[in-house]
């Protein structure tokens, strides 16, 4: 029997080979709901694998995580909330503050998670939230119940690195989120695509 790679986690269709080292110096942020922990469809590993300034953050109701508090207390940061703004607190399009280092946070869930996320986080809530148009619809299909307009944690990652203005890498990002969907199926049927 094949082990799993240590780094993709796939035992028949590695995708290592198709994993990019980007170069983009923005920081990014998954703020992962912990019931996305462990999932093997959460497409977040994909950008905290290839991005260079990419970490993962357990979201608590009870405890924010402490890290996440200090960057935002940091100056040399400039925070932006990737999520829907509403009447209270619209979305805004991306500028990026001079001698400012953009910090990019996503909320690692579903859509129904990320709401909860957002309502039992006041800390959360006051963040500016960042006005995100995609070029093209989601291609993610490995979870029923997909909203139309709704893109999954890597398709976000791409579309602020095109926002940003790194289109390169988010060319790369693509490549290596669609190497991810082309053998998922197999990967988990248990033979090589």
């Amino acid at each position: 029997m094949t082990t799993p790679c240590p780094r993709c986690g796939f035992k028949h269709n590695c995708i290592c080979h198709a994993e990019p080292a980007l170069s983009c110096p923005h920081a990014f942020i998954l703020l992962t709901h912990p019931k996305e922990m462990g999932k093997d469809t959460n497409t977040g590993q994909l950008m905290e694998r290839s991005l260079p300034h990419c970490q993962r953050q357990m979201w608590d109701r009870v405890n924010p995580p402490q890290a996440l508090l200090d960057l935002l207390d940091d100056p040399q940061y400039q925070p932006w909330l990737l999520f829907p703004g509403d009447d209270t607190m619209p979305a805004k399009p991306f500028r990026n503050e001079p001698d400012k280092i953009p910090l990019f946070i996503l909320l690692d869930a579903t859509w129904q998670e990320a709401r909860k996320m957002i309502r039992r986080s006041p800390w959360l809530a006051t963040l500016p939230r960042l006005e995100l148009t995609p070029n093209a619809d989601s291609s993610y299909a490995l979870r029923r119940n997909q909203q139309p307009g709704n893109l999954c944690t890597c398709e976000a990652g791409i579309a602020l690195l095109e926002t940003a203005g790194f289109h390169q890498e988010a060319s790369q990002l693509q490549h290596y989120f669609n190497r991810f969907i082309d053998v998922f199926h197999a990967e988990k049927s248990g033979h090589k695509k």
